[in-house]
C-alpha cells in the first residue's frame, strides 16, 4: 500500500503533463505518481513515462471510466487527484494530504471558486455553471461544499473503496461530492489558486453537453439519496395541478348541478392518485435508503480494519 498516491487522468495533455509531474514530485517527494492515459493520440503517455510517472491505460473513453480504473487498481492511505492540464497548483497538495492523514477527512476539495477562478477562467458560461451547480447541491443536500466541479481533490482509502462510480464523463466530480455528503463523510475545503490553461492546451469539457449531464446527475442522485424529499416534491406538484384543474369543475357542478367536463374530472382523479402513489413510493424508498446507509457504515468499518492491517504489514516489511 502506498502512503500517498498522486492520480493524474490524462487525455491529450502532452504540453503540460511533464510540468504537472515535476510539480507533484516537488510538492510530495514521497508520493507515487500515476498517470492514466485515456486513449491520447499525442505523446502524453511517452512524456509521462520519461518524467518518471507510472503510466497505465484506460481504453474506455471518459473521465468517469478513468477514475473507476484508478480507484479499483491503486491502494493508498491518501489519494491526490489532479488534472493533467496544469491549472491546479501542486503547492496546496501537502495541506490537503495532512487533512486526510491527520485530521480524519474523507475528501478534501481544492476550492477554486473562492480565489482566482472567476478572473482566470475565460469561459463565462463555465463560471455561471459552476456557481449554479454549487448553489443547487448546497441547497438540496444541506451542505457547504465550496467548489463542486473542481478536479483537484484528496481522498481517504475508505472513500475511494466505497465510491460507486456510475458516471462516465465530467459529471463524476458532482457524483463524488454528493456521495460524500449523503453518507456523512468528513469534507474539508482548501482554497487554491487557479490558472487558466496555457496557450495551445484545449479543454475537453463541453459547456452545454456536459452541463446538462451534470444537472441530470444531480437530479438522479437527489432521487437516489433523498427519495422522500424527491417524491414528496413530485407528489405535491401533481396534487397542486389536480386541485387547480378540478376547481372549475366543482364550481360548475355547484352552480348547475351537472358535470359537463368528465375528461377533466377523470384526469384530475388519476393525477391525484399519482400524487398519493408518489408520496408512498418516497416513504418506501426512504426506508430502503436508511437500510443501505446501515450496510454502508458496516462496510466502512470493514475497510478501516483492512487499511490498518495493510499499514501494519507495510510497517513490518520496512522494519525487516
Amino acid at each position: 500500500m502506498d502512503k500517498i498516491a498522486v492520480l493524474i487522468p490524462c487525455y491529450n495533455e502532452e504540453k503540460t503533463i511533464e510540468k504537472v509531474i515535476e510539480d507533484a514530485r516537488k510538492a510530495l517527494p514521497d508520493a507515487v505518481i500515476y498517470v492514466y492515459n485515456n486513449n491520447s493520440n499525442d505523446r502524453t503517455a511517452e512524456i509521462a513515462a520519461k518524467a518518471g510517472a507510472i503510466v497505465r491505460n484506460e481504453y474506455m473513453q471518459g473521465k468517469g471510466n478513468v477514475i473507476r480504473r484508478m480507484f479499483r487498481e491503486i491502494e493508498a492511505q491518501c489519494y491526490i487527484m489532479v488534472d493533467g492540464d496544469d491549472t491546479y497548483p501542486m503547492e496546496s497538495a501537502p495541506d490537503m494530504v495532512d487533512k486526510i492523514l491527520h485530521h480524519n477527512a474523507d475528501m478534501v476539495v481544492g476550492d477554486r471558486l473562492s480565489s482566482t477562478y472567476f478572473t482566470e477562467n475565460k469561459r463565462p458560461f463555465h463560471n455561471f455553471g459552476n456557481s449554479l451547480v454549487r448553489t443547487s447541491i448546497n441547497k438540496l443536500f444541506e451542505c457547504d461544499v465550496r467548489d463542486i466541479m473542481t478536479g483537484y481533490r484528496a481522498f481517504s482509502y475508505e472513500f475511494v473503496k466505497t465510491f460507486p462510480v456510475l458516471s462516465k464523463g465530467f459529471e463524476i466530480e458532482t457524483e463524488m461530492t454528493i456521495h460524500a455528503v449523503s453518507n456523512n463523510m468528513q469534507i474539508e475545503n482548501v482554497v487554491i489558486d487557479y490558472r487558466d490553461r496555457p496557450e495551445g492546451s484545449e479543454s475537453k469539457l463541453n459547456t452545454y453537453t456536459d452541463g446538462f449531464r451534470v444537472i441530470r446527475t444531480i437530479s438522479r442522485l437527489y432521487r437516489d439519496y433523498k427519495p422522500l424529499h424527491f417524491f414528496t416534491v413530485m407528489g405535491t406538484i401533481l396534487a397542486f395541478l389536480a386541485i387547480v384543474f378540478i376547481i372549475p369543475v366543482f364550481i360548475e357542478y355547484w352552480e348547475t348541478g351537472e358535470v359537463r367536463r368528465f375528461p377533466t374530472l377523470i384526469v384530475c382523479g388519476f393525477t391525484m392518485i399519482a400524487a398519493l402513489q408518489s408520496f408512498f413510493n418516497g416513504l418506501m424508498l426512504q426506508n430502503m435508503a436508511i437500510s443501505s446507509r446501515r450496510t454502508f457504515e458496516m462496510q466502512l468499518n470493514g475497510l478501516h480494519r483492512k487499511k490498518m492491517s495493510l499499514i501494519y504489514k507495510n510497517s513490518d516489511d520496512n522494519d525487516d
